[in-house]
């Protein structure tokens, strides 16, 4: 009786399912990361493309082709040329929106929205 007592730890089935759990998390994450680490690249470009100097004189479509050439350098799928707009106003601003839909298990997909605003320089 005295040794059931002072036993500790984890039982088999406890470990299991705490394994399931982190295992899960890490499988979301291998799904999520490659999202995230291509919307740094968008960024990146944007910002590249908006620091030009005299972008905000530039036509939408040399913006855009110009956004579409880097962002096929930087291997980014998901961003296409209507996913690009140019703002005119005080200040011009370049805004790219696109969406991204993953696949997780069976039928679960996770849609993630991204937005980036960038002020053009003249």
């Amino acid at each position: 009786m005295r040794a059931i007592q002072q036993q500790r730890g984890m039982s088999l089935i406890g470990f299991i399912m705490v394994l399931i759990l982190v295992l899960f998390f890490v499988y979301i994450g291998i799904k999520l990361v490659p999202i995230y680490l291509n919307h740094y690249s968008v960024v990146s470009e944007v910002r590249a493309i908006a620091q030009q100097q005299n972008s905000a004189n530039l036509p939408p479509n040399t913006l855009r082709r110009d956004l579409m050439t880097r962002l096929q350098v930087s291997f980014v799928d998901h961003v296409s040329p209507e996913n690009i707009s140019v703002e005119r106003g005080n200040p011009n601003r370049l805004i790219v929106e696109y969406d991204v839909e993953e696949h997780l298990i069976g039928n679960i997909d996770v849609i993630v929205r991204f937005r980036r605003v960038e002020e053009l320089r003249n």
